[in-house]
């Protein structure tokens, strides 16, 4: 387990294990060309400018993709901690940044009086990791969610039906805490492991749509082309969690790239440094959309640009 250095975070972190369902890949991959020699001396020189910050990096392993992740977290970190010089820090909280699952573990088994900030970690599974810990424990951790907020969505398949539509949201025992954050033009149906899951699927007479939250038990690589195939027969679209899945079936979904997530985990570590509160765990507040635009065209749906373009940037860095 790679762990950035406690003043300085900028080694070569070590990717996350992402999402748990259908290998989704959330992140664009980056190469990792010549540049990182060069790159590795200017932080070297910035080590000894700045000292005493007091947050780490954890990573789950070594690719491309988390050094992109890492890289731009800590160029957003460091502003926000670099007035905490070395005496000032040693009297504030160490604040852990987990990226992704493995990590987030990581964080969870350092005995520690700590805060810690997760990401690039789906709500069932950081729900699943954190609901044993005793409440002081679970009080000093909060997270953003890998998936797209299920409001968000439930506005996209506005946007792309042209009106209000009915929503169709299969829930495993692991999930049923996502309750609350349905609206009640939902059609909920519960599932449980072992299940004739096309029996649940047909007993959603009223739903246009299906809504697809992750759960290892519902969208695993075994269900999700029967899902996409038995819906689309249907004519209901299924709005997806990650654009991957859009690729291969489903009708659209919003989705948040790296910067976006990354600008949401600075603005939590601000308001931490400034309050010395943590908020609590929520889903990512930036994002973009992407459609397969041959699936809505068999639905007869006619894609407009506000459901194109349907979008919450993150501001930029300064």
């Amino acid at each position: 387990m790679a762990i950035l250095p406690r003043r300085m975070p900028h080694q070569r972190p070590r990717a996350p294990a992402l999402a748990p369902l259908l290998a989704i890949a959330f992140l664009l991959l980056l190469s990792a060309g010549g540049a990182h020699a060069a790159q590795h001396a200017e932080r070297e020189r910035e080590r000894e400018e700045a000292q005493g910050f007091r947050f780490q990096i954890l990573t789950g392993d070594d690719s491309a993709v988390t050094h992109r992740i890492a890289d731009d977290l800590y160029k957003r970190l460091v502003p926000t901690f670099a007035a905490f010089r070395t005496e000032l820090a040693q009297k504030r909280r160490m604040l852990y940044v987990a990226i992704g699952p493995t990590a987030l573990r990581d964080a969870l088994s350092r005995r520690c009086d700590c805060v810690v900030i997760s990401a690039y970690t789906s709500s069932q599974v950081w729900r699943t990791l954190t609901a044993r810990l005793p409440k002081p424990r679970r009080m000093a951790m909060t997270a953003i969610y890998a998936e797209p907020a299920p409001n968000d969505q439930m506005r996209l398949a506005e946007l792309l039906y042209g009106r209000p539509v009915r929503v169709g949201v299969l829930l495993g025992p692991d999930t049923a805490f996502l309750k609350p954050a349905l609206t009640d033009a939902t059609e909920i149906q519960m599932y449980t492991p072992g299940e004739d899951l096309n029996h649940t699927l047909n007993s959603m007479t009223r739903a246009e749509t299906l809504l697809a939250l992750p759960d290892s038990d519902i969208y695993n690589a075994e269900n999700v082309r029967n899902i996409l195939l038995s819906t689309y027969r249907r004519k209901q679209g299924v709005i997806g969690f990650s654009a991957d899945m859009v690729k291969v079936g489903a009708l659209a979904t919003t989705y948040s790239e790296i910067e976006e997530i990354n600008a949401q985990v600075a603005e939590l570590a601000a308001d931490f440094v400034r309050t010395g509160e943590l908020d609590p765990p929520q889903f990512p507040r930036y994002f973009r959309t992407i459609i397969n635009e041959g699936v809505a065209s068999s639905l007869d749906l006619r894609v407009t640009d506000a459901a194109r373009n349907f979008a919450r940037r993150a501001p930029a860095v300064q």
